[in-house]
This record gives structure tokens, sequence and C-alpha cells, in this order.
């Protein structure tokens, strides 16, 4: 924040407590709300679960855990084996150029590259930029 005089204002600590109480607060009030929600729609009724509804809602439950768990895990591990890292474009040393002589491409330069990793290949960097070669006119 700044003061009338252009410069800005010391902020402290206690700067947005309130704001911080009342969120909590309107937070805490959703839980209350949704708890007394649950409980009234489960026992307003006096209709019986079968015991195969039971074994439906618990095999749902854990159903659902084996997913959320399995897709989280696969998240850690992909993150941690640098498979979410961007792809790197790593070209092949030339050797001789290769003729381009009547294929029709013009004075393109027909380099080979393919993009891995950087997991796969741990001492290339990142580079800025891909540079192509120039298409003709």
């Amino acid at each position: 924040m700044t003061s009338t005089s252009g410069e800005p204002t010391p902020t402290g600590p206690h700067e947005g407590r309130l704001a911080r109480w009342l969120v909590i607060a309107v937070l805490c009030a959703m839980l209350l709300g949704a708890v007394a929600f649950g409980y009234f729609g489960w026992f307003s009724t006096d209709t019986k679960v079968p015991d195969a509804g039971y074994a439906a809602l618990a095999l749902g439950v854990v159903f659902s855990l084996v997913v959320g768990i399995g897709l989280m895990a696969l998240v850690f591990y992909s993150s941690r084996k640098g498979y979410d890292e961007p792809a790197v474009l790593i070209r092949e040393p030339q050797s001789e150029p290769e003729s381009d002589v009547g294929d029709g491409r013009g004075d393109r330069t027909g380099t080979k590259a393919e993009f891995t990793s950087p997991a796969e290949n741990p001492g290339v960097s990142t580079p800025s930029r891909i540079d192509r070669p120039a298409l003709p006119r």
C-alpha cells in the first residue's frame, strides 16, 4: 500500500489478521453446514439399506481411493524421473552434406534431429530456442 505522500506504508504482521479470521470462520461455517446436511440426509428416512448396498458403497470408496492414490503415485514418479521436462532438440553431428539436387526441396539441409527429454540425456542443456532451417521462397 502507498500513503498519500507516495511512500510505501510499512506492513506489519497484524495487517491481514481480520481478513484471515473471517475466511477461516466462513470456511468453518460451510463445513458445519455440509456436515449437518449429510447428517439430516442420512437419518431423515426410515428406509433400510440392504447389505449389498453397503458392500457397493465400500467397494466404490475403495476403488476411488485406489484410482486417486495410483494417479498421484504416477504424478510423483513422472516428476522424479524427469518425464515432465520439456523436449530437447539433439542434433546429430554433421559428417557429409547430403545432396538435395533434384528433389525439389531447394537449399534446405537434410540434418536429422530427434527430440528427447533431459532425463534421458542428462549432459544436454535445454536450449532457449530451436534453430530451424530457412524455408524456400
